[in-house]
């Protein structure tokens, strides 16, 4: 069913909680089921990846009680399951980026073959790298990509992969390297690596658990070792959050979104630096992050190279600026969840406006857009972009904004709720 996007009479104001980190949360749980004790995980996002990144690990012997949905308790597959042969089992990796590629290494650990299969679009994602990683370290993979079978154990100790397609790669091999027996060498050979932040946060949760993390150029070294069970707190999705500083933006409102914190290891937290080139003001009190607009938006020559989750909110303010834009260093989410850049391209282009796909990434010319529908491919961040065109355009409708739910489902009544 389509969803009509609500259109801005006047400015929005508001103050917005924006849930828990997907990749935060993500990676605490894989840490969590793979540690020497009970952990627990506080403020972790509730949505249809986390969900599956959940039934995964239970799935590979992990026991995870998240009937509270502020703290969810993590007991670790147990040892023995993952060194002695057990029945096959099956994952079901959604189209979720961080199931289909930090759980694949989890089922190397054991001799039991594990089966990932995914939604329809999951196949298109990009997946090789990291499955080339696991048989250079001694795994059985049969397929590529989804559906594919992983079957271990593991028992070499250095793999050299190209994670220029995701920074996922490394990530899904840092993560439970401290499980594998020599610990891991990995090295990327490759164009440069997107959204390098994201390994920072891995490398940052490891350490937090007492697994130094040796890093120089672009070698990864991870010794083996316990890691220690933690009672950590999951920050809010600051990548998430851009959206509704970009409604205050495009309307010439204010909104707050509470829980900012000072520093963090998302690559969200360049939202600030980035929306203020368009024509934002921010400030940073008790309350939380504020966002103040005038209604009028700049034209930006812009990398996003390393926060190219950004890119569809900044490509809608784009459409909608005062001047051209140009998007540059994404060519990589041609692979996320749908490509990116070429829905983008044909969407904005569709309602009036003109947006065309460079190598890497895309060139945006302002022009008046009309009433109709933005597709959405069921991609979260589509659907963000869809619904900020709508707050200034009437008439726009997106062909689905469930697909928010992939890490805010309240996302149609909080944005409703702005507008209203």
């Amino acid at each position: 069913m389509t969803w009509s996007a609500p259109f801005a009479h006047t400015p929005v104001q508001g103050t917005v909680w924006v849930p828990g980190s997907k990749s935060a949360t993500a990676r605490a749980l894989v840490l969590s089921a793979l540690a020497e004790g009970e952990g627990i995980i506080r403020g972790g996002l509730a949505a249809r990846d986390t969900s599956l990144m959940i039934a995964a690990l239970r799935g590979l012997g992990a026991s995870i009680d998240d009937t509270d949905p502020a703290r969810w308790v993590v007991s670790p597959i147990d040892a023995s399951s993952r060194r002695d042969a057990s029945p096959s089992r099956l994952i079901d990796c959604g189209l979720a980026g961080t199931v289909m590629r930090f759980v694949p290494p989890i089922a190397a650990l054991g001799k039991a073959t594990v089966s990932f299969f995914g939604d329809e679009a999951a196949s298109a994602r990009p997946q090789g790298p990291l499955l080339k990683g696991l048989r250079q370290l001694g795994a059985h993979i049969d397929g590529d990509p989804l559906p594919f079978n992983v079957t271990g154990p593991i028992f070499a100790q250095e793999a050299t992969i190209d994670s220029s397609g995701s920074s996922q790669f490394v990530s899904g091999l840092l993560l439970s390297a401290p499980r594998f027996p020599q610990g891991l060498r990995l090295t990327h050979q490759g164009a440069p690596i997107p959204s390098l932040p994201h390994i920072d946060m891995t490398q940052a949760g490891l350490e937090a658990r007492g697994i130094r993390v040796r890093h120089e150029a672009n070698t990864w070294e991870v010794d083996h070792g316990p890691i220690a069970a933690l009672d950590e707190v999951i920050e809010p999705d600051l990548t998430t959050a851009g959206v509704f500083f970009a409604a205050a933006l495009v309307t010439g409102g204010s909104v707050t979104v509470s829980g900012w914190p000072l520093t963090s290891t998302q690559p969200g937290v360049r939202v600030p630096e980035i929306l203020s080139l368009l024509g934002g003001s921010f400030t940073l009190d008790d309350k939380g992050l504020t966002a103040v607009g005038d209604g009028i938006l700049h034209g930006v020559d812009v990398d996003l190279h390393d926060v190219s989750e950004l890119t569809p909110i900044i490509v809608a303010l784009s459409a909608l600026a005062d001047s051209p834009s140009r998007i540059r260093g994404v060519g990589h989410i041609r692979g996320h969840e749908t490509n990116r850049l070429a829905a983008l391209a044909q969407g904005i282009t569709a309602l009036g406006g003109d947006c065309r796909e460079c190598d890497d990434g895309l060139a945006v010319y302002p022009r008046p857009l009309n009433p109709g529908i933005f597709p959405t491919y069921a991609d979260h961040r589509l659907a963000h972009a869809g619904a900020l065109l709508g707050l200034v355009t009437q008439g726009i409708c997106l062909d689905d904004v469930t697909c928010t739910a992939k890490t805010m489902p309240t996302f149609p009544r909080v944005w409703e709720g702005l507008i209203s």
